[in-house]
């Protein structure tokens, strides 16, 4: 009787309410993010969706992470504790450069501002890094990262990507293939996908033996 009461109700609710009500839900982040950058990446989905700009924030922040893959010193100048208000607003327009104008809206540009007036500009790649997790979540796409000690070919990723396809991790959906290079692994891999962690790593091998041999003595 209650269930019925409540579907009459979304029955008989105005269609201008309605549509708002299904407008307010698509602005949601569609999974949830955690640290402090996953919560920047949040507000800014939302923000976002709200002016139906999140192609071109999406564009935006793709074109910045691809600034970051080829300028490794770009976050530590971004963390400098020496960073004057004259040259965080120097390193935000430049950044804007970078965007290639297709800013819908100026979301990315103001979101900037926040983050330069906030003093967290260090968190920006790793903003860049989750707002692509959630376009893909939106998409119904997977992150597969993968971190290796150094530069993997495009034919051994393919060959990574088949492989976890076929498997139960990627649970079906499509996979989105998210490379990382971390010296500090010092060989293997190590593969993240969705909550799953798979260390294949050099280093964490290392730690293992160590470990036993600790607990052997």
């Amino acid at each position: 009787m209650r269930a019925a009461v409540r579907q009459n109700a979304q029955q008989t609710r105005p269609a201008h309410l309605r549509g708002y009500a299904q407008a307010a839900q698509d602005t949601k982040p569609p999974v949830p993010l955690f640290g402090l950058d996953g919560t920047y990446a949040s507000a800014l989905y939302t923000a976002a969706a709200k002016t139906s700009s999140l192609d071109s924030t999406s564009k935006s922040l793709a074109a910045l992470a691809e600034v970051f893959r080829k300028d490794t010193k770009l976050p530590g100048i971004l963390t400098a504790p020496t960073l004057s208000p004259g040259d965080k607003s120097q390193i935000v327009q430049e950044l804007q450069r970078h965007m290639g104008g297709v800013d819908k809206g100026d979301t990315v540009k103001n979101f900037l501002k926040t983050l330069s007036d906030n003093n967290r500009l260090g968190i920006l790649q790793g903003v860049c890094e989750k707002f692509a997790t959630l376009m893909g979540a939106a998409r119904g796409e997977m992150d597969l990262t993968v971190t290796s000690a150094a530069k993997l070919d495009n034919k051994t990723l393919q060959r990574l990507e088949t492989a976890v396809a076929k498997s139960e991790y990627s649970q079906g959906k499509k996979l989105k293939v998210v490379p990382k290079v971390n010296p500090d692994i010092m060989g293997g891999l190590v593969v993240e996908i969705g909550d799953r962690t798979i260390d294949l790593s050099v280093s964490a091998k290392i730690a293992r033996m160590n470990k036993l041999l600790t607990d052997t003595l």
